[in-house]
């Protein structure tokens, strides 16, 4: 298989910016069944939880509903604010139920992906209407999953209740003999064990469909390595880019060392392939700080600049290379070379006050150039 061929597959698991955007586009996992499943057993729970209650509520509702008052036969058009009034009354005995199930609706998105809003899922998508998509979804592997979920379904709910009424077929036969209130609670009481089961068997339906669902999601959001290549581009930027940016952050670091060399108090040179710049002010630094280094080409510049502005040139090759490993632009020099610097900062006084006479000789600089630290 050719490279091309591959790069054209998705094998590569989705990045986070992808999951984020398509969660920001409404496209989160979303499983049928565990919402049908949650509001449903809810449902139930609440009717175990409230049955007294809500038992009462109906039956004085059905008793204000089929005994009417006598006055309304004379004034017909109070019908209507009769019939609202029942209509409010029942929505007030059933509120707990209502409650529950409406809570229950958003159990399922939170399991699935958590509870976002997006007004993207919310445009056209003139794409649905396509025939070849549509027959693609008719005809395609969503099409087989759901056809093999509408099957399980039938099967979990089907097994669960036809046990529940094949166990309960004598009980059944005894309502008839039963007085009527005695009937009406055997009777509840069969109706609410055949909704357990029910509930049971959508709740095992929800446990095989949910973790699907997930799959199914991550799977249509994997990548190509194409995909993959482009927003680790976008993300990061392309190679071009950055080597641009970082030849300007080194041209502008380059340039602020050359503004700098003219305040240092000497050079230490090598004395051709390494430059330090070094300055000390006494009461404001604890030691001599680096204002520019550098090797080769910005060496030689350093140099320049270092001549044009009269700074003092030292040639010490061991200290100029050890401060070139173990310094650091813009931070004091290291500890151990203290002694050798100092000698060279030394030597640099004498001569600014020169007028005359023996010249002071240049100081002998020991230093081991390869101590510990600093830069390979």
């Amino acid at each position: 298989m050719s490279e091309n061929e591959q790069a054209g597959e998705k094998t590569e698991q989705p990045t986070e910016k992808r999951l984020r955007d398509a969660r920001e586009q409404g496209n989160i996992p979303r499983s049928r069944e565990l919402a049908t499943a949650a509001v449903f057993g809810a449902g139930v729970l609440a009717l175990m939880v409230y049955a007294g209650t809500i038992s009462s509520s109906a039956k004085a509702w059905m008793k204000l509903a089929l005994s009417p008052e006598p006055g309304l036969r004379m004034h017909p058009q109070a019908l209507f604010g009769h019939f609202g009034e029942l209509l409010l009354q029942l929505l007030w005995a059933m509120w707990p139920l209502v409650l529950i199930c409406l809570l229950a609706s958003f159990l399922s998105p939170v399991l699935m992906g958590g509870l976002r809003w997006s007004n993207k899922s919310l445009m056209p998508d003139f794409k649905r209407l396509s025939p070849m998509a549509g027959m693609k979804r008719l005809y395609g592997p969503e099409a087989i999953a759901e056809f093999t979920k509408s099957l399980l379904r039938i099967a979990f709910v089907g097994t669960a209740a036809g046990l529940v009424v094949w166990h309960g077929t004598r009980s059944l036969r005894d309502l008839l003999n039963q007085p009527l209130e005695a009937a009406m609670v055997h009777g509840l009481g069969f109706t609410l064990k055949l909704m357990l089961a029910t509930g049971g068997a959508m709740m095992l339906l929800a446990a095989f469909d949910a973790p699907y669902q997930r799959w199914n999601w991550m799977r249509k959001l994997k990548m190509t390595r194409e995909e993959l290549r482009r927003e680790m581009k976008e993300s990061e930027g392309s190679p071009e880019v950055k080597g641009r940016i970082r030849q300007l952050q080194q041209q502008l670091s380059s340039r602020r060392m050359m503004e700098a060399v003219p305040t240092a108090d000497v050079v230490v040179v090598n004395p051709t392939h390494y430059a330090v710049a070094l300055k000390y002010e006494g009461g404001k630094m604890g030691a001599p700080t680096v204002v520019a280094l550098g090797v080769d080409e910005t060496a030689l510049r350093i140099r320049e600049v270092a001549d044009g502005n009269k700074v003092a040139i030292v040639s010490a090759p061991p200290l100029a290379r050890a401060l070139y490993r173990e310094g650091q632009l813009g931070k004091e020099i290291p500890v151990r070379l203290y002694s050798a610097v100092a000698q060279v900062l030394s030597y640099v006084y004498q001569l600014r006050t020169w007028r005359g006479g023996p010249m002071p000789a240049a100081p002998s600089i020991n230093v081991d150039e390869f101590g510990t630290g600093g830069r390979a």
